[in-house]
C-alpha cells in the first residue's frame, strides 16, 4: 500500500495539470493512468487556444501551468484570431505538434520529484462514512460499517463520505485524503464507427468500466455525453494545388508569459469546402450513422458538431469550411477540422474522395464517436469538490466540458484546492470577475449542463478585463498567495508592472492644452505609443517592451470601458459577498417559492450572487432570500474573536 497526499485519476489535460498543482503547492501526488506513454494525448485536434479557449491557456500559464509552455515548446504553426477586432476577443491559436507535445508532457510529469506516475486501471474509489458537519443541513448520520459504501441514499437522509484512496484493478491499493477524477471519455467509453461498436475512450485504448459503479456508490450521479473526431489523411496523397493557403503570424505571440517570443519555422494548413453532392451523399447514408440510426442516444457538442449533424442543422447551407491541418512535424498526417464524423467507412472513403483537392486521398484513420460517462457538474461547488464526498475533486470532462483548455483551467483549481485538503488549508476559488476559468466554474456548478460545455467570449460579461495579453496580471498575484507560482514569473510579472508604470508616468508627465496630458493624447482614434514618441522625448526614453506599450495603449484607449466594467464588478461584488451560511435550510423560508425552494436546495449557492445565476432563480425570490439571511444574521452573530 502507498501514501500520497493527492492522488490523480488520468493523464490528459486536465490530469497533468491537476498532478503538477499538487506538486507546486508541495504535496505529494501519484498520477494513475491506463498507459505512461499515453500521457498528454491530444485525442482529437492538435491545437490549442482559439477564441476565449487562448485567454484561458494563458490563464493557466498565468497560474504556474503547463499548458503554455507545453505548446510554445511544440507549435508548428501560431495566428491571433480577430486582430481587427478589440483586445477583448482576440485570442491567440497555435497547431501542435502532437507527439512533442504529449512527449513534453511526459517529461513534465516524469521529470516531477513529486509526482509518481503509476500504470494502471482505477477500478475503484476507497471512502468511509463521515459525520455530516452541519445540523442545519436537515440530514442525520446513517448508521454504518466505517468504509461501506454501499449505504442507501435518500433526499433527507444522505450519507456524507470521506476519501481514503483508490484501489487499482490488480489490487494495488494508493492511499491519499484526497482524489481528483480526470477520466476525460474514458468512463464506460464507447467509441462507434458506423454499425461498428468498440469500447474504449479512444483508439487503440480501453475503458474505464468498473469506476463508474464507484462513483454512484459514493451518491455521484452519472449521464451520458458524447464527442467525435474526424478522419486523418496521408499528406502526401492530398491535391495541395486546389486548396487556399492559410500561413501563421509572421511574429508569433507567446502563450506562456515567461517567454518573449517564439522562433520556430511555421507551417501552413489549409482551406476547401464541401458541397452539394458531399450532402446529398451524407443525407442518403443518415440511417447509417450512429446520431440518426438510434445507436448513440447521448448528447454530442452543439458548438462542435459532427458533419452529419451539420447537414441535418443547417440545412440550407451549400457548403461547410474544412481546415487541413498538420499533427506533426515528423509525419504525414493530416487533420481534417470541420467533418468529424462517425459514418461507415465506405460512406467516409467516398465523402472524402468528393471533397476538392481530396479526391485521391488516402485515409490513415477513420473518424469516430465516443460515448461515455460524466458527472452533471451541479454536484460540485466551486472548488471542483464534490459536495457528497469530502476529498473528492473532479475535472474535466466528468464534469461536462470539451476542449483541453477547459480541463486544463479545472485541473489547475481542482489540484490546488485538493492539495489544500490533504494539507487541511483553505480552499481557494476565481471569480467571473478574475478568469475565464471562474466563468467556466461558474457555469457548471451553478446552471450545470446537458452537452459538452465549450468556453465562448460571449459567456464572460467582463471580457474587456479578461483579455489574453492581462492574464497574468489578474491571476499571478493570486498563485503568488496560493504558494504554485515560480520566483522567476513573480520577478517577470514584477518588472513589467513596474515599465507599465514608468510608462504612464511619462505621460502624464506631458500636459498640453486645457489640462489635458498624454495619456488624453493617446486615447485619440488610431494613435499610438510610437507616433508621440516622436514628437516627446520623455516617451522615447522608456526602456520598454512591445508588450508592456501594448498594455499601456490599451489602458489608455479603453480606459472609459474599464472604469464602466469596474463598478459593475464592484456592484456584483456586494451580492458575491453576501454569503449563505454552510447548511442554509432553504426549504425553511416558506416565502419563496416552491420551485425556488427546490432549485435552492439542490443547488446549495454559497452566497446570493450564486444563486442569482441559477435558472429560475427570480430577483423576487433573492429579495426575499436576502430578508432571511439578514433575520439570519442576527440570530447568529459571529463569535467574538
Amino acid at each position: 500500500m502507498l501514501d500520497f497526499d493527492v492522488i490523480v485519476i488520468g493523464g490528459g489535460h486536465a490530469g497533468t495539470e491537476a498532478a503538477s498543482a499538487v506538486s507546486r503547492s508541495g504535496g505529494r501526488c501519484a498520477l494513475v493512468t491506463l498507459r505512461a506513454d499515453r500521457i498528454g494525448t491530444m485525442s482529437c485536434n492538435p491545437a490549442v487556444g482559439g477564441l476565449a479557449k487562448g485567454q484561458m491557456t494563458r490563464e493557466v500559464d498565468a497560474l504556474g501551468g503547463l499548458q503554455g509552455r507545453a505548446i510554445d515548446a511544440t507549435g508548428i504553426q501560431f495566428r491571433m484570431l480577430n486582430r481587427s477586432k478589440g483586445p477583448a476577443v482576440q485570442s491567440p491559436r497555435a497547431q501542435a505538434d502532437k507527439y512533442a507535445y504529449s512527449d513534453w508532457l511526459q517529461r513534465a510529469m516524469a521529470d516531477d520529484p513529486n509526482i509518481t506516475v503509476v500504470e494502471g486501471c482505477a477500478e475503484r474509489l476507497v471512502a468511509h462514512a463521515a459525520p455530516v458537519r452541519n445540523s442545519e443541513c436537515g440530514m442525520r448520520n446513517e448508521e454504518t460499517d466505517a468504509g461501506n459504501s454501499s449505504v442507501r441514499h435518500s433526499a433527507l437522509h444522505t450519507p456524507h463520505w470521506k476519501i481514503a484512496g483508490v484501489v487499482l484493478a490488480d489490487g494495488r491499493e494508493l492511499r491519499a485524503s484526497a482524489v481528483v477524477v480526470t477520466t476525460g471519455t474514458f468512463l464506460r467509453g464507447l467509441m462507434h464507427e458506423g454499425e461498428r461498436k468498440t469500447a474504449g475512450g479512444r483508439i487503440g485504448e480501453g475503458a474505464a468500466e468498473t469506476l463508474s459503479d464507484s462513483l454512484r456508490e459514493l451518491g455521484i450521479e452519472l449521464g451520458r455525453l458524447k464527442t467525435g473526431t474526424c478522419p486523418r489523411l496521408a499528406a502526401e496523397t492530398v491535391d495541395f494545388s486546389r486548396l487556399e493557403v492559410q500561413p501563421g503570424d509572421a511574429e508569433p505571440v507567446p502563450f506562456s508569459f515567461l517567454n518573449d517570443r517564439v522562433d520556430v519555422e511555421q507551417l501552413n494548413c489549409w482551406i476547401t469546402w464541401t458541397h452539394a453532392e458531399v450532402h446529398d451523399m451524407i443525407r442518403a447514408n443518415l440511417h447509417r450513422a450512429p446520431m440518426y440510426s438510434g445507436q448513440i442516444a447521448s448528447t454530442g457538442p452543439r458548438y462542435c458538431p459532427s458533419i452529419e449533424t451539420k447537414i441535418v442543422r443547417f440545412a440550407d447551407k451549400t457548403r461547410h469550411q474544412i481546415f487541413l491541418e498538420p499533427e506533426s512535424r515528423n509525419t504525414n498526417e493530416i487533420y481534417c477540422n470541420g467533418i468529424s464524423t462517425s459514418l461507415p467507412r465506405d460512406v467516409q472513403e467516398a465523402m472524402v474522395h468528393a471533397i476538392p483537392g481530396l479526391e485521391r486521398a488516402a485515409i490513415l484513420r477513420f473518424g469516430y464517436a465516443v460515448e461515455y460517462d460524466f458527472a452533471p457538474p451541479t454536484q460540485i461547488d466551486a472548488t471542483l469538490m464534490a459536495k457528497r464526498v469530502e476529498g473528492l475533486f473532479l475535472a474535466g470532462q466528468i464534469n461536462g466540458t470539451s476542449g483541453y483548455e477547459e480541463a486544463a483551467g479545472q485541473g489547475i483549481v481542482a489540484g490546488v484546492n485538493a492539495a489544500r485538503f490533504a494539507a487541511g488549508r483553505a480552499p481557494i476559488t476565481i471569480g467571473r470577475d478574475q478568469a475565464y476559468i471562474g466563468v467556466m466554474i461558474d457555469d457548471l456548478v451553478t446552471k450545470g449542463t446537458e452537452e459538452p460545455y465549450r468556453m465562448f467570449t460571449s459567456r464572460a460579461e467582463h471580457r474587456l478585463l479578461l483579455r489574453s495579453d492581462n492574464a497574468d496580471q489578474r491571476l499571478t498575484p493570486l498563485a503568488e498567495a496560493w504558494g504554485v507560482a515560480e520566483p522567476a514569473r513573480v520577478r517577470r510579472l514584477a518588472d513589467k508592472q513596474a515599465a507599465i508604470a514608468d510608462c504612464m508616468r511619462r505621460l502624464e508627465a506631458i500636459r498640453i492644452d486645457s489640462g489635458r496630458t498624454g495619456r488624453d493624447l493617446l486615447r485619440r482614434p488610431g494613435a499610438t505609443w510610437a507616433e508621440l514618441a516622436e514628437t516627446y522625448p520623455a516617451l522615447a526614453g522608456a526602456n520598454a517592451s512591445a508588450e508592456v506599450i501594448r498594455q499601456v495603449e490599451i489602458a489608455c484607449r479603453y480606459a472609459g470601458y474599464i472604469e464602466q466594467s469596474a463598478r459593475q464588478i464592484e456592484r456584483f461584488r456586494r451580492m458575491e459577498d453576501r454569503a449563505i451560511p454552510h447548511g442554509f435550510d432553504f426549504a425553511a423560508v416558506t416565502q419563496l417559492r416552491l420551485e425556488a425552494r427546490e432549485k435552492l436546495a439542490r443547488f446549495g449557492p454559497r452566497s446570493l450572487g450564486q444563486a442569482g445565476r441559477i435558472s429560475g432563480i427570480s430577483p423576487s425570490d433573492l429579495a426575499v432570500l436576502l430578508v432571511h439571511l439578514e433575520r439570519h444574521r442576527r440570530a447568529h452573530p459571529p463569535a467574538a474573536s
